[in-house]
């Protein structure tokens, strides 16, 4: 019987992967023939604590998705009177993205209003519990959230950790996160390179995604200064595509320290949905040498345009790339990065992964994961 779903976080005019998450959700979970509509915010983050240009997207709003602007992240009275406008609407389930314990007193008052009809379950696909960056308020408004809601979706086995930690009684399932499919098919090299202004004789490595702490450019930096200093950069330059969330100066200064100032290309902006082909196009690997992780969209993206990756070994990564099937999963060491690297080169390795991922990127649909949801949900209503 089809289903009546609302589902609750970013979607558009807000940018971004979890925004593009649930905006795939909401499709596919239409195409299996429920209901759906989307109720995003009116105020996500205050300009103040938003480290970006801009929160929204340049794109055109889509038009096969109900989307509502309505929720505003720092006004109780606004979740209240959200949290009772969903419970009168009555949706067999309410489904909620969580990433930040910044949004636990909003949504976890909107899920406890939407709850108190007795009929909506309210079941959430977790992207993070513990943030990237921590504040003394987090296990509190975890706590609070975990305990508003009726179940999960996790994307790693670090988030079950996490999860578990807070709460034991609630049904969580896995799902790896679902191959984005929004940005397009590949191009030509040729036509990547021409779109972006580079030259197609030399060969690209590619870090992409908004440049935070965490996710170790720093030691992607180092490792290409070993890589130079071997005579293994002749002919290849890296790529940096992302806008910067915090420091930018200091590593410009570590490229500039290591002699790297005409190896890296830096793109110091969003890039746009329109934009994202060209770079998976225009590389050889993409490289995440984070420093900590639970799951990543990028892979997902990088399945999508059968791009070999070479990851750390850290959080979830190593769940999603399977090493030396379509990619390698290194320590988080700048030696280990680039004896990855080298490595990639030799023996057809990267048609080699190439021609795997054909095969591995079956295991991340996104019916796969309405599946996983609507499962957690048959728990909830089974129960007495």
């Amino acid at each position: 019987m089809p289903k009546r779903i609302t589902i609750v976080g970013p979607a558009h005019p807000y940018r971004g992967g979890i925004a593009s998450f649930d905006e795939m959700l909401a499709r596919t979970y239409g195409k299996r023939g429920d209901k759906v509509d989307i109720v995003t915010f009116t105020l996500q983050y205050p300009s103040l604590l938003f480290p970006g240009k801009t929160q929204y997207s340049e794109s055109a709003a889509p038009e096969d998705l109900h989307i509502e602007r309505q929720v505003n992240s720092v006004n109780p009275l606004n979740w209240l009177e959200v949290g009772r406008r969903i419970c009168r609407e009555r949706p067999d389930m309410v489904i909620m993205k969580y990433w930040t314990p910044f949004l636990a007193p909003c949504l976890g008052t909107i899920a406890r209003r939407v709850r108190s009809n007795g009929h909506t379950k309210v079941v959430v696909q977790v992207d993070n519990i513990v943030p990237h960056e921590h504040n003394l308020t987090d296990r509190m408004f975890n706590r609070y959230f975990v305990n508003s809601v009726d179940g999960f979706v996790y994307m790693s086995e670090q988030v079950k950790y996490d999860l578990e930690d807070l709460c034991t009684d609630k049904p969580a399932l896995f799902s790896p996160h679902p191959i984005f499919t929004v940005y397009g098919d590949a191009v030509s090299r040729e036509t990547a390179c021409a779109t972006l202004g580079l030259d197609p004789s030399l060969r690209y490595s590619l870090f992409f995604g908004l440049v935070r702490d965490y996710k170790g450019l720093d030691l992607l930096i180092d490792a290409w200064t070993i890589l130079k200093a071997d005579n293994r950069t002749e002919g290849r330059k890296l790529i940096v595509a992302g806008e910067f969330y915090g420091n930018k100066e200091k590593y410009l200064r570590q490229i500039e320290d290591n002699g790297l100032t005409d190896d890296v290309i830096i793109r110091d902006t969003y890039v746009r949905d329109e934009d994202v082909r060209y770079y998976f196009s225009a590389a050889d690997v993409l490289i995440q040498p984070y420093h900590s992780a639970t799951q990543s969209g990028v892979t997902q993206i990088a399945y999508n345009f059968r791009l070999p990756m070479i990851v750390t070994d850290v959080g979830g990564l190593a769940e999603i790339v399977p090493d030396d099937v379509v990619g390698y999963v290194v320590d988080r060491t700048p030696d280990a990065i680039a004896t990855a690297f080298v490595r990639l080169y030799n023996d057809g390795n990267l048609e080699r992964f190439r021609q795997n991922m054909l095969l591995e990127k079956e295991r991340f649909t996104w019916d796969a994961m309405c599946d996983r949801i609507d499962e957690v949900l048959e728990l909830l209503q089974c129960k007495p």
